[in-house]
């Protein structure tokens, strides 16, 4: 087999984002479906040719290449376990002693092609979660007595195994005991306690059992990918095509989104533009309990499949036709069934891609319009910009396109929201920088030789060049910082928020199926999503564990111990190298210390920003705890005191907003004892779609800053001429105009 350079293999750099969210968008999937599985699973032929291909790949071309030996053997180990059972509660002390002849021996499982050891694991790990739930169902024919003093930590993520059998049944009594005292505390009755658990395990177990040898095969190369660094990953062939879509934004389908309740696939919303809206059938709420190719094909009963297999039948090519045998909300479960046929199209996935919203603020008699634009992602449909597409998806076009718009209505400064953008595309993040920057470089990228390479924006002129402001926090990540970064360094904006992820790594996806040895054009390998170089900023220090600070903090959420780059044991470390050929054409600590001042004046009087003090406050005094008692009176009182605090809360943002109209159970963190799915589906979406009207002092808090920044610029000319971009060539007055070059940057930076 030839193996060529790994920089050779690019099909795209992703800057891609620290963790991954699981999709439930309809018209995602492939394979064949899988059902109720047969124990004991075992590896195909291609997964273990696939393991070892992974293997020569991450052994010769990864960024930190190291060895698949037995000191990699025991840390793969260990993050497959951590993986299976984090919480430590379906495996003992004395299965792991069992265990344990694996530790050095995962390695060779890889080499030699025999994946029997990890598969043994997988298949104790399915007989146990199966176990321990069918014993949970057990409990609850007696109930439990809450008048005792006993206690249970639920946080258990460094807690040892369970000595035995019945160190774990103890373990499992509480566990079940709490999810009882949950629901009775929310008003629920015994009886319906015991419907509505008994419901949730049995589900669980139905869960379980459907698990096969590609869950199981992906599960473990995971834990060998994040090995070698934590952003390294293995991707199957339903998850690389999953990642695709996630970053072109569109997909072959019948537009919908779909999730699992009980038994059926149900209709969660339905994406405007594509064909299932279009056809006037198809509602939220609906049940899908057949599935038909084409105009005649047979109908597949998908009752109780997993969602992942009925997203795999009614995805397919476009203009192909599927047809749908649904259960309308509207009439029950009982209802007729409706058959639906339709033409798959192309969807886009507009929900996650950029958007614009308009801030006015009146400040001393003055008005200015602050323009925001939200990227939750750095996008980019590879294969069409490698086909030379011209029209390929992008998240620097489609805020190009925003900022043309936002200049259309008159607005004086721009505020690029980051937040929890977990990063993308890297070709994408040196582009969209170019968007606000004259010329120059924007990132240096450092291969594994160490050799660095200084890419940048070539294309004079800037689709915006009046005042900016980039609100970021912990869930900023990546390609976000690079972005980020850039803006800081060259001044040209301010970084406003929490400290960002920490990430400064580069990885490349390699599709592992241009090396099978026996191709039949269906993906069988999958892709490796692997680190292949480090990035730096053009000032020569790295994102890498510090991340970007910014130049005016907010108060941090306490997630940074538990979330973000200094919370991997295998991170690569900070360094730094010489800084790029640059020029930063703003001062920015000239206005920093007023705009602070002016911040922490406005916050001190803002009821809105006092609340979310109070907020974060409670949050983090919540997140601290680990144990929580199972004495009835005791939980009750407490029961009281967080609801008491939550209603005032309430109180408070109705006096701020003078509604409680975006106010439900779930902004205020009452708990009704119920798991995800188990809500009405109305519910769940009303507490969505509560929580996006919800205000957001953050953000305005941002837009304010911005507001300020634009007085001092205007009414001060020696500050002006310290901190304005490529030397006061844009007017203040006028603002939103772009100087005359303008124009034929914004082009020329979106092709």
């Amino acid at each position: 087999m030839t193996f060529r350079p790994a920089l050779a293999l690019l099909i795209a750099f992703v800057v891609a984002a620290p963790v991954c969210a699981a999709q439930s968008a309809a018209d995602l999937g492939a394979s064949k479906p899988r059902q109720a599985s047969t124990l004991p699973l075992k590896p195909t032929a291609t997964e273990a040719q696939a393991a070892q291909l992974s293997a020569r790949f991450l052994t010769r071309f990864h960024y930190d290449a190291q060895p698949l030996d037995d000191a990699m053997s025991e840390k793969i180990y260990k993050a497959y376990f951590k993986m299976l059972d984090g919480e430590k509660v379906f495996f003992t002390q004395q299965d792991m002693a069992k265990f344990a002849q694996y530790k050095d021996k995962l390695d060779d499982a890889i080499w030699n092609e025999d994946l029997s050891a990890p598969f043994d694991i997988f298949n104790q790990y399915i007989l146990s979660a199966v176990n321990r739930m069918e014993y949970a169902r057990s409990l609850l024919k007696k109930g439990f007595d809450f008048n005792t003093d006993e206690t249970y930590n639920y946080d258990r993520k460094h807690a040892q195994w369970p000595k035995d059998q019945a160190a774990l049944d103890a373990l499992w009594r509480k566990r079940t005991m709490n999810d009882w005292l949950r629901l009775k505390l929310a008003g629920k009755t015994d009886d319906q306690i015991r419907k509505i658990l008994d419901k949730r395990y049995s589900n669980y177990i139905d869960r379980v059992k459907q698990l096969d040898g590609e869950d199981a095969f992906q599960t473990f190369m995971t834990a060998y990918a994040e090995s070698t660094d934590p952003h390294t990953d293995y991707l199957g062939p339903r998850e690389a095509q999953n990642f695709d879509i996630s970053m072109k934004l569109s997909l072959e389908g019948i537009g919908a989104v779909l999730q699992a309740r009980d038994d059926y696939t149900q209709i969660r919303e339905l994406v405007p533009g594509g064909p299932a809206i279009k056809s006037g059938k198809i509602h939220v709420g609906d049940r899908i309990v057949a599935v038909g190719q084409g105009e005649s094909g047979p109908m597949v009963d998908v009752i109780g499949w997993r969602l992942d297999d009925v997203v795999n039948l009614i995805r397919g090519k476009k203009n192909t036709v599927v047809r749908l045998e649904i259960i309308p909300a509207s009439t029950g479960l009982d209802g007729k069934h409706v058959l639906v046929t339709m033409v798959r199209k192309k969807v886009t996935i507009a929900e996650q891609a950029a958007k614009k919203k308009v801030i006015t603020i009146t400040d001393g008699g003055v008005t200015r319009k602050i323009g925001v634009i939200v990227l939750p992602a750095f996008y980019s449909d590879f294969a069409a910009r490698m086909r030379g597409d011209k029209n390929f998806k992008s998240a620097t076009r489609d805020v190009a396109k925003l900022i043309g718009e936002l200049k259309a209505e008159g607005v004086q400064g721009i505020v690029m929201d980051l937040r929890n953008n977990g990063g993308g595309s890297l070709y994408e993040a040196n582009e969209l920088t170019g968007l606000f920057i004259d010329k120059g470089p924007v990132v240096q990228v450092r291969d594994a030789r160490g050799q660095v390479d200084v890419q940048g924006d070539d294309h004079p002129g800037m689709a915006w060049s009046g005042p900016l402001a980039v609100l970021v926090n912990r869930g900023t990540a990546s390609a976000s910082e690079i972005f980020s970064a850039a803006i800081q360094d060259y001044g040209r904006g301010l970084i406003i928020g929490t400290p960002t992820f920490g990430k400064g790594t580069v990885q490349n996806l390699v599709d592992l199926d241009r090396f099978a040895p026996n191709t039949t054009g269906k993906p069988q390998y999958g892709e490796l999503k692997m680190t292949i170089a480090e990035f730096f900023r053009i000032n020569g220090g790295s994102t890498q564990l510090k991340g970007v600070t910014p130049d005016i903090e907010y108060p941090k959420s306490g997630d940074d111990k538990e979330f973000g780059e200094s919370t991997y044991d295998n991170a690569l470390p900070w360094t730094h190298i010489a800084p790029a050929n640059y020029k930063p054409v703003a001062d920015m600590q000239a206005w920093l210390p007023q705009l602070r001042q002016m911040h922490q004046a406005r916050v001190a009087k803002s009821p809105a920003w006092q609340l979310m003090l109070d907020e974060l406050a409670q949050y983090r005094k919540m997140a601290a705890r680990t144990t929580v008692s199972l004495n009835f009176a005791k939980r009750e009182a407490e029961r009281k005191q967080l609801d008491a605090i939550q209603a005032s809360f309430r109180a408070r943002q109705k006096a701020i907003s003078g509604n409680d109209a975006a106010l439900s159970d779930a902004d205020t963190n009452l708990d009704d004892g119920l798991n995800p799915g188990e809500r009405s589906l109305k519910q769940e979406l009303k507490d969505e779609q509560d929580a996006k009207k919800a205000p957001d002092p953050v953000l305005h808090e941002t837009a304010h800053i911005l507001f300020d920044a634009i007085g001092l610029i205007q009414h001060d000319p020696k500050l002006a001429a310290e901190v304005e971009p490529y030397g006061g060539k844009f007017d203040h007055v006028a603002v939103a105009t772009l100087a005359a070059k303008a124009p034929a940057a914004a082009a020329s930076t979106t092709h």
